[in-house]
């Protein structure tokens, strides 16, 4: 069966919807006269060329934004309850709930184009949690590298965002791989999943008696994911990469705790955080704490932190002047790239365009650890 979110799908539909309106327009002249089987005819016809075209929109649409991610979540037949699981007070760590093979050029198995593993992810420090999808590159499951341990790069969504998306819609493994194999990136793990991690947008912050988003990503991620794959414990094998909203939190912890993440790169990042109703307050009436998560005003007057900065923005892209402003403001030793694309929208359209090129520069920052 078709995937409900694939392009083959999509493709079949549309061509679908064009043959169905084709078909209506040769034949409404035949529908043309007074009787009831004419008035039925019209009605088919109109009917089903309505039909096709608003499924085909609809494939099209749900592929784009994530509602339903297959046929069973669709039908509502995705399984039974929940199971519920009893956990240890500040117990940590990962737990693997689905596993997927990565289909290429090379082919499907695990040494030659890499594994995708769905997992569970338990803070201990923060006590939060997060579903996430993790790439394991080919090299992971060869023999010259068994003892070998591995770069990581956390990838961020937007808000609201769907992990899936990174995967079916931005490429990520597929770009990840496609670096490695042309030797612009080492062979590095992708750790993909979103920002959110509870009912509210947090903007990646420690809120005051609140969730402790910055340190759930920050801590308690990097060490339960240290313990269950083989990645290096060192901030320089460590980067994040994320769009919009994704893309603040991964300056923003380079820039705040750079001992978790020397290299970051943010796709058409902002660089404050927002204050709307998906906020809330999140910083419970304290200035200090609000202005030390501005990152132009980190830049400016706190001392520099030894991370590498990528920013992405367009010449008629909302972020453009607050990222000639980040440019303007860096000292040394951080250091800052960018991307400015000519013309460009807040989208995925856009962030693929730019994925290649950021993965290429993260294999400048990343530095592969030494074999066990």
């Amino acid at each position: 069966m078709l995937s409900l979110t694939g392009l083959p799908l999509q493709i079949v539909a549309s061509v679908v919807a064009i043959l169905v309106f084709a078909a209506t327009m040769w034949l409404w002249p035949r529908f043309g006269g007074k009787g009831w089987k004419s008035w039925l005819g019209r009605l088919g016809a109109f009917l089903a060329a309505q039909v096709a075209v608003l499924v085909a929109m609809g494939l099209i649409a749900n592929s784009y934004f994530g509602f339903y991610s297959s046929w069973t979540d669709l039908l509502g037949t995705s399984g039974g309850l929940g199971t519920v699981v009893d956990h240890q007070p500040n117990a940590s760590g990962v737990a693997v709930t689905g596993e997927q093979k990565f289909y290429s050029a090379q082919g499907s198995e695990p040494d030659r184009s890499g594994l995708i593993q769905k997992v569970a992810v338990k803070g201990a420090g923060s006590g939060l949690s997060t579903e996430a999808y993790v790439y394991l590159p080919p090299q992971y499951f060869q023999p010259d590298f068994a003892k070998q341990r591995f770069p990581m790069a956390l990838v961020l969504t937007g808000y609201p965002g769907t992990p899936e998306k990174l995967i079916s819609l931005m490429q990520y493994p597929a770009s990840t791989l496609d670096a490695i194999e042309r030797k612009k990136l080492p062979p590095t793990i992708l750790v993909m999943t979103r920002p959110t991690l509870v009912d509210r947008d947090t903007e990646c912050v420690d809120v005051p008696n609140g969730p402790q988003v910055e340190t759930f990503f920050t801590t308690d991620l990097p060490k339960a994911l240290a313990s269950a794959y083989r990645i290096g414990t060192e901030p320089s094998n460590r980067a994040v990469i994320g769009n919009s909203t994704g893309g603040y939190c991964a300056l923003k912890f380079a820039l705040r705790k750079p001992d978790s993440y020397q290299a970051a790169v943010a796709l058409s990042g902002y660089y404050s955080a927002a204050h709307d109703p998906t906020t809330g307050d999140l910083f419970g009436g304290d200035d200090r704490l609000k202005q030390e998560n501005d990152l132009l005003w980190r830049l400016k007057n706190q001392p520099p932190a030894p991370v590498s900065l990528l920013l992405t923005t367009a010449n008629d892209e909302n972020n453009y002047a607050e990222t000639q402003a980040m440019v303007g403001a860096f000292k040394a030793p951080t250091k800052m790239s960018t991307i400015t694309l000519d013309t460009a929208g807040h989208n995925f359209h856009t962030w693929t365009r730019e994925i290649p090129p950021a993965l290429e520069w993260l294999g400048k920052h990343l530095t592969m650890p030494a074999a066990a």
